[in-house]
This record gives C-alpha cells, sequence and structure tokens, in this order.
C-alpha cells in the first residue's frame, strides 16, 4: 500500500485531542462523573492522552479503562479462526458512570457496536458517548460521534492509518491507497 496522503501531523494530532478534551468537559459540565474507556488497540493510548489533558486542565484524575472488543465482533469467523482476546482492564464500575468510548477511526460503526455490546455487560452507564480522533464516514449502522478530531472524506478504497507514539513510534495520520 501506499501513502497517498498525510493528513494530520504531530501538531495536529495533539491540537485535535485538546480541543476535544474542552468539549468533553464542557458537555459534561465538568469531569465529575466522567470515566474515559479506549478501544484496543489505538483507543486506549488517545484515551489515556485524553484523561491526561483533562487532568491538566481540570486538576482532576479522570479514571480510565481499556475494552477488549474481539468477542463481541460480528466478522470474528471471517478474520481468524484463533482469535487473540487481550485483557479488558475497566479497574472502576461503569453503572451510574458517564463514560466516554475513545477510538481512533470511526467508519462502519461496527466497532462502536461491539464497544458498546461488551460495556453493557459490564454494568449500566448513566451515558456513553463516542470520542474519535478521525470519522471517515460509510456508516453503515446508525452510530454517530459525539466528539471528532478531523472528519476525512474517503473513498472504500482508501484506508486511514492513526499512528501513535506508543504504538507506532510516531504521531501522525495518513490515508493509504490500496
Amino acid at each position: 500500500m501506499e501513502e497517498k496522503a498525510r493528513i494530520m501531523d504531530e501538531q495536529a494530532v495533539n491540537r485535535a485531542l485538546v480541543r476535544i478534551s474542552h468539549e468533553i468537559i464542557e458537555k459534561n459540565k465538568g469531569v465529575e462523573n466522567l470515566a474515559i474507556v479506549g478501544i484496543r488497540r489505538r483507543g486506549v493510548p488517545l484515551a489515556k492522552r485524553l484523561a491526561d489533558y483533562i487532568s491538566s486542565i481540570e486538576g482532576v484524575n479522570v479514571p480510565v479503562g481499556i475494552l477488549d472488543i474481539t468477542l463481541y465482533r460480528d466478522d470474528l469467523s471471517s478474520l481468524t479462526s484463533q482469535p487473540v482476546v487481550h485483557k479488558t482492564e475497566i479497574p472502576f464500575n461503569i453503572t451510574n458512570k458517564d463514560i466516554v468510548l475513545v477510538d481512533d477511526v470511526v467508519y462502519t460503526g461496527r466497532t462502536v457496536r461491539a464497544a458498546l455490546d461488551a460495556l453493557a455487560d459490564l454494568g449500566r452507564a448513566k451515558t456513553i458517548q463516542l470520542a474519535v480522533l478521525i470519522d471517515r464516514g460509510h456508516r453503515e449502522l446508525p452510530i454517530r460521534p459525539d466528539f471528532v478530531g478531523k472528519n476525512v472524506p474517503t473513498s472504500r478504497e482508501e484506508i486511514v492509518e492513526v499512528r501513535l507514539e506508543e504504538v507506532d513510534g510516531e504521531n501522525n495520520v495518513v490515508i493509504l491507497k490500496r
């Protein structure tokens, strides 16, 4: 696959996360009942970064959890015969909490649907809001993020790749051509 365009550099990623942090605080009228849950893989470092920004703004530590959705996916059988399941690590009770679910890219909405199912098995949150770095469109389900770093119209032949320091050793977002 070849890189077609670099749509966010490190500064743009950081600016988007700072803006989303302010939007989360504003929408929730503070952070009193807030918890952030990152969807494994790249949603996790984004969730931790958002929590750090919110902490620096509000002076309050917001709990962060890690959600593995592997067994909740509706395409599991087409992915692999031996799925690798990682641990969900949510060290707090989600019941009656305002949860911000974090992922890197929203595309069809199916990952988010799986995450909602996984969260429902853990308790009944007061609210669940969705924060994504990139919204690329092409929804197959009626799912819409509450907080978006950047809207990027794409074709189905393109791939949006979010690269994060914690996973990839760099911070940027690119569009790849198949």
